[in-house]
């Protein structure tokens, strides 16, 4: 059952044994007014290639965003992805499969008439969605909401997806709970014991399968969550993944140890 929780919620150490999803937006970063104005906090990449490396590469991003925003963001490191809320994966060995894009004709136009008579409210544009942000004229909500939905009332096979000041048009049954569980029935995530950690009601899902994997789930920020542990804000989330890229000296030495005897 969804409830709050206190952000003092202890995080677990991760382990060699577990495979990391992490949401993006709101999680790994701070959220933004504009999709565009993301900024990648310094060391963060480099955090990130450290427990990729660690894991073996069972590491993923699982974002509404597209690769190719992802990729920019995380240069130089190239990741397992579950991007667009998982309509795109990209496994661990670089192999891309997509879920054939719908046709979005009627949401595009829907939502480029409302951006254009609304200064704040942006379109993004992604290979098998399309989405509208309105953080920068929150007043909007609504208007947002009632056009895609129009758009979309005789498509029973679109559905419309909510998130913290952005609505989605998407193909329905796509979800995140859905791409990490595709993601674990690849090497090197298989068998693995999952972490994800996430901010936004659509990572709920996600939430849901890992904790029924016998995984961890972490809401990031404020809000009702079916997640059992919490912290309270990206820069948090950012310290708990340097710290565990740093762990405790015996750790350390043990990781040393495990990699020389591979090695020989």
């Amino acid at each position: 059952m969804a409830k709050t929780i206190p952000h003092e919620t202890p995080l677990p150490p991760i382990l060699e044994s577990n495979a990391l999803f992490l949401d993006f937006d709101g999680t790994l970063t701070e959220l933004a007014s504009r999709p565009d104005a993301v900024r990648t906090a310094p060391g963060l990449v480099e955090s990130l290639a450290a427990l990729n490396a660690a894991l073996g590469g069972a590491l993923a991003i699982v974002s509404g965003r597209p690769v190719g925003d992802l990729d920019r963001f995380l240069a130089p490191l190239r990741p397992a992805l579950a991007a667009e809320h998982g309509a795109v994966l990209r496994l661990a060995n670089g192999y891309l499969q997509s879920a054939e894009p719908p046709d979005l004709h009627d949401a595009v136009r829907a939502a480029t008439q409302l951006a254009d008579a609304h200064a704040g409210v942006v379109v993004e544009r992604k290979t098998t969605s399309i989405a509208l942000h309105y953080r920068g004229a929150p007043q909007c909500a609504q208007a947002c909401i009632d056009a895609l939905a129009g758009a979309i009332a005789l498509r029973p096979e679109l559905e419309l997806l909510h998130g913290k000041c952005v609505v989605e048009v998407r193909r329905a049954g796509i979800d995140k709970g859905r791409a990490i569980a595709a993601l674990m029935d690849h090497e090197p995530f298989a068998g693995r014991q999952p972490i994800f950690a996430g901010d936004d009601v659509t990572d709920e899902s996600g939430f849901a399968f890992v904790q029924a994997a016998g995984g961890v789930a972490i809401k990031v920020g404020d809000g009702t969550t079916v997640a059992r542990h919490a912290c309270e804000s990206p820069e948090a989330l950012r310290r708990w993944l340097t710290s565990a890229v740093a762990g405790p000296p015996a750790a350390r030495q043990a990781r040393a140890a495990a990699t020389g005897a591979r090695s020989r």
